[in-house]
């Protein structure tokens, strides 16, 4: 089978950019957007849904929306990677199911936004629990046959790496245009109002995204690049079995800790920047994209460090490097200095470990799984990354809980208002807990065998370059 070129490989981290863009916008919009500040309102802002903590004392109705949701999303993950797994599809398992996906995940994030009634509604509620529902099963429709083509894709070890630097650019680069509503809707609301600047940033901005996760689909011929035999397994007899995989249950569990630690950071970093450093919020954003672009910079020299001191070393190294940067935060409570100086020492401390989990991390699971294909019999490299992406999912899960309990310790919190009240002795207790994390996933991530499963692979790849007699 053919390898891809540099350029089939940029192409495909291309998809990644659109998803990523209409990940983003949920994100970073989904609760700012039906959850206004009292600033919003007076900018302009309507309250769609009824606001305050009145689900059982301590949600709101879009935090409960959002997690019944997450339960829906848990369940089709590992639905659609064996789906994918078992395709028997001419043009391939994976890209027929990107092809499907893409448009209807463009227009569901838009009319996520577009609730119906212009006040306060229970047939909102009911419009935002739907495309809630269908944004997430659309998602992982295009998600995670596209994860599971990393490891099929990705021959050699450089192409794995290139593949995992170059979607963790297109990752970075779609999560930052996610952003720019910061910028442009403010130049539309005079002409279009509040609701409406937003939504004509985000029809844009989904345009732009379903173009780029349509190309590869278009331009990459999956058939001519991957000869691999469908799974037999059924849904939870794939699952099971990814799951008594020794490693990946090692690194899966490395996995949440990460997840858990850097949710924590960046759900706190408007917190951290606002309450702890007492700068203004809109310093998020620079700080954002200062550690993005810096973290950018070191991702050509990540492959060589990789040759040399292999994925589990670097991996812990990254972990190790996330906590000094949490640290760092915690430590604004305790030693006066400018807020200033917090903010870019984190982000130059934060900067290179961001490059290494970025991009390392993919390429583990692709090294897992091809090594489980080797030993079993079975491609079940969706599996894998389903299973991985439910690791990310139940991080980012336990994280929003938990900033949610520890921020506020301290503070005396209204019930009937949308915002969370901070404090610096909560974020402070946030901030270590972070540290917790990411020493707690360096520990668990020491236990991975990468010389077992590296050796897996060699074995394969030396048997299939062995000439026949």
């Amino acid at each position: 089978m053919k390898r891809l070129t540099k350029k089939q490989m940029i192409i495909f981290a291309i998809g990644q950019l659109g998803w990523s863009m209409l990940s983003g916008i949920i994100n970073a919009w989904f609760v700012t957007f039906y959850l206004p500040t009292q600033g919003d309102i007076e900018a302009g802002a309507a309250q769609l849904i009824t606001p305050g903590l009145v689900v059982f004392g301590f949600l709101t109705i879009l935090g409960l929306i959002t997690a019944l949701s997450r339960i829906f999303d848990a369940v089709t993950d590992p639905l659609i990677a064996s789906l994918s797994d078992r395709s028997t599809n001419k043009r391939g398992r994976r890209i027929p199911f990107m092809q499907w996906a893409a448009v209807p995940l463009s227009i569901v994030t838009v009319l996520l936004f577009c609730a119906p009634v212009n006040a306060i509604s229970g047939i909102n509620v009911a419009w935002i629990s739907v495309f809630i529902v269908l944004f997430y099963l659309f998602m992982t429709m295009y998600c995670t046959p596209y994860n599971a083509l990393i490891s099929e894709f990705g021959k050699t070890q450089d192409d794995r790496m290139f593949i995992s630097t170059a979607i963790s650019l297109t990752f970075f680069a779609g999560t930052l245009l996610a952003y720019t509503p910061f910028v442009f809707s403010g130049m539309l609301r005079g002409a279009v109002g509040y609701g409406w600047s937003y939504r004509i940033c985000f029809i844009v901005l989904a345009v732009i995204a379903c173009v780029c996760m349509l190309l590869p689909t278009f331009l990459l011929k999956e058939k001519e690049f991957v000869d691999t035999k469908p799974s037999n397994s059924h849904m939870f007899k794939s699952l099971v079995a990814t799951f008594k995989n020794k490693e990946f249950r090692i690194f899966a569990g490395s996995d949440i800790m990460y997840w858990i630690g850097l949710t924590l950071f960046q759900t706190g970093l408007p917190f951290f920047v606002k309450v702890s450093m007492e700068l203004d919020e809109s310093m998020t954003m620079v700080f954002m994209g200062g550690m993005t672009v810096l973290s950018a910079v070191f991702y050509p020299f990540v492959s060589g460090l990789v040759r040399k001191f292999g994925k589990k070393k670097l991996t812990i190294v990254g972990f190790l490097g996330l906590a000094l940067a949490y640290l760092i935060t915690a430590l604004i409570r305790f030693i006066p200095l400018p807020g200033m100086i917090y903010g870019v020492l984190i982000c130059v401390v934060a900067a290179f470990p961001m490059a290494l989990l970025g991009i390392i991390p993919q390429s583990i699971v692709a090294d897992v799984a091809e090594a489980d294909g080797v030993n079993t019999g079975e491609n079940r490299e969706g599996m894998f990354f389903a299973a991985r992406t439910f690791a990310m999912k139940w991080g980012q899960s336990i994280a929003m809980l938990v900033f949610t309990s520890l921020a506020i310790i301290g503070t005396t919190q209204n019930a009937s208002a949308n915002e969370i009240t901070a404090s610096a002795q909560g974020l402070t207790i946030v901030a270590f807990v972070a540290v917790a994390f990411c020493v707690l996933g360096a520990v668990i991530l020491s236990a991975y065998n990468e010389k077992k499963i590296m050796k897996t692979i060699s074995d394969k790849k030396a048997a299939e370059e062995k000439p026949e007699n």
